[in-house]
């Protein structure tokens, strides 16, 4: 399943709508017209919509697992402090509602919206409602019985080094993390010195271009082993480490993606 933020935020206007008698506003001048405004002009409305996806699915529990391929590192930190960012929003607003409260009902009047009292009953209603779905799913993301993070990258620099920020955030966060998977390795059976000890002693019967497709080859997989052994030195001994290795096809259709899975449950062992 995808989200799909635009569908979503339509969505939860139109139940704000509904919930304020805003949805009569045919000419597009009125209180409907104001708030898709100012929904739309919403920060990390992105992340909002897919962290309301993420609330439904770990409320209604309909899968023993439920698993989130999330965006690149930026992307997903920002998901993920998202829940502690609306419970410090919420917080400040229930403290101010009784001082502005009234400042909502006399805009909906204004705009042509439905009675004052009937358009903040409704909103703050929804920001109680979805505070304590917040509190839950916080709760959830911080049980290691119930949720685990696991880190996927390729043995390069940028994205070591992406992997080794998102590990930190995610312990500020208190989310479980501890198993990595390292992609896209070439022969991660074996290491770039044996592989280099074959090209040195084969390389002379070689046609030239078997000859540089062999020799871009070893410069890559020494490139690999470098960062590979760096991520080993840097969550070998508190992380399960897992090397996948670079396939010659597309892992796509049910049959490749259990043979990819039984990579992953079986891994290569690097001490053979």
């Amino acid at each position: 399943m995808e989200i799909d933020a635009t569908e979503d935020l339509d969505k939860m206007q139109r139940s704000m709508e509904d919930a304020t008698g805003a949805g009569n506003d045919e000419d597009g001048t009125g209180i409907a017209s104001l708030m898709s405004e100012l929904t739309n002009s919403i920060p990390g409305i992105d992340e909002a919509m897919s962290f309301s996806e993420l609330m439904k699915q770990v409320q209604n529990m309909d899968y023993d697992v439920v698993v989130f391929d999330t965006a690149p590192t930026g992307h997903t930190l920002r998901l993920l402090s998202f829940p502690t960012i609306l419970e410090k929003a919420f917080g400040k607003l229930m403290d101010l509602k009784d001082r502005f409260g009234g400042l909502i009902g006399q805009a909906s009047a204004l705009f042509g919206g439905g009675s004052p009292d009937q358009v903040q009953e409704a909103l703050l209603g929804r920001l109680e409602e979805t505070r304590a779905i917040i509190n839950k799913v916080n709760t959830a993301f911080q049980d290691p019985a119930l949720t685990t993070f696991v880190c996927v990258c390729i043995p390069e620099f940028l994205s070591i080094y992406e992997t080794e920020r998102l590990v930190q955030e995610l312990s500020k966060f208190g989310i479980d993390s501890h198993n990595i998977v390292v992609n896209q390795v070439l022969f991660p059976e074996k290491d770039a010195e044996e592989l280099g000890e074959w090209f040195d002693s084969n390389k002379d019967g070689m046609q030239k271009e078997a000859r540089e497709i062999c020799s871009k080859m070893m410069a890559r997989k020494r490139m690999q082993d470098k960062y590979i052994g760096q991520c080993f030195d840097l969550y070998g001994d508190d992380f399960h480490v897992v090397l996948m290795p670079l396939l010659d096809h597309e892992v796509r259709g049910v049959e490749k993606l259990k043979d990819f899975s039984e990579l992953l449950i079986n891994p290569i062992d690097l001490e053979e």
